[in-house]
């Protein structure tokens, strides 16, 4: 992201006001945009050269075509490495990349086979898009990832297969109820296990702890930009990393509810429908169709929960940071996405 570019002088965090949910909301739709993945290299290198030169102080105000190359930058680049996030594991490609993945979870009728098939496939992107993500403060050993994938794996399967088995021995509830129920069983298995790969992902992250920094203040701020004033980490939290890691969770959680829940809730309405009777190759379709306009949505809303360069009180954290606080004795952190 902008932070990790040359220059001592901000950038503005947002067009948006991010302390209040829905400027968070923008500010993420905007992280999350996908047409930012037709950035060619050179669009890239073209929108990193205009955010440093602000940074640097050749270019005064920002401008809209300053905030593109912004948009463009705090969509690709890493905000603890500033390195571009490999393409199909970025925000901006999260729908497109779980778009199949999603689509093949919940079709109707799936065998043991198929079930299996697909949550690990959905796990395995789920490492992937966590790991690359992350905060990078705190390394984290192919051993720890290798462990993490296949706990998240074993998790995943085994609530899909277990609920897949339960559902038809509900013998009190209507078939209806019970085809119902059983459109549901992916988004068990994919909330529970979605949010224990997060704290298995970032584990070595609670508990080694993440850089925690001072907030600054309007005076420290400029002291920064002239260059006589250099901002370092007041150290490792790992209060501040369970926090992170907390929320990062439950964010996952609240993405994959209206994804998981609504198109297969709205899919066995249709199929009760003459039409859908008649025309049951539009069933694969309707599906996808369903999955991505829920997508497009729901990404922003789970996003913006939580802000990703969030403030708090030093007082939350260990006591070796209480007398370290910056403004109004307030820390940051990069929560991560």
């Amino acid at each position: 992201m902008s932070a990790a570019l040359p220059g001592n002088r901000d950038l503005p965090a947002s067009q948006y006001d991010l302390s209040t949910y829905w400027g968070r909301v923008k500010h993420s739709a905007q992280i999350s945009d996908p047409r930012t993945l037709l950035t060619f290299p050179a669009g890239l290198d073209h929108a990193k050269k205009l955010v440093t030169l602000y940074k640097q102080g050749e270019i005064k105000e920002m401008t809209p075509e300053l905030w593109t190359a912004k948009k463009i930058v705090d969509s690709t680049l890493h905000p603890d490495t500033g390195k571009p996030v490999f393409l199909p594991f970025r925000m901006s490609c999260f729908v497109i990349s779980n778009l199949v993945v999603t689509a093949g979870m919940l079709t109707p009728g799936l065998g043991t086979v198929g079930i299996l098939g697909w949550q690990i496939t959905n796990q395995s992107l789920n490492v992937a898009i966590n790991n690359a993500n992350a905060n990078k403060s705190t390394a984290l050993s192919t051993s720890t990832l290798i462990q993490s994938y296949f706990m998240a794996v074993g998790a995943s399967c085994t609530v899909a297969l277990g609920l897949n088995a339960l559902v038809p021995r509900l013998k009190r509830l209507s078939p209806a109820a019970k085809i119902t129920l059983g459109r549901l069983v992916p988004f068990a298995a994919v909330a529970s296990a979605g949010a224990l790969n997060v704290f298995l992902m970032r584990g070595e992250e609670i508990r080694q702890g993440i850089d925690v920094f001072p907030v600054l203040s309007e005076e420290e701020k400029k002291k920064v930009e002239d260059g006589s004033l250099e901002i370092k980490s007041l150290g490792k939290s790992k209060s501040a990393a369970t926090l992170a890691v907390g929320e990062t969770a439950l964010s996952r959680v609240l993405n994959a509810t209206p994804i998981m829940v609504l198109p297969p809730l709205v899919l066995v309405r249709l199929q009760r429908t003459n039409w859908l009777k008649q025309r049951p190759r539009m069933v694969m379709p309707l599906n996808v169709g369903l999955i991505f306009a829920t997508s497009i949505f729901a990404l922003p809303l789970a996003l913006g929960a939580f802000p990703q360069r969030q403030a708090v009180s030093a007082k939350t954290l260990e006591p070796e940071f209480w007398e370290r606080a910056g403004k109004d004795g307030m820390v940051e952190f990069n929560r991560g996405i």
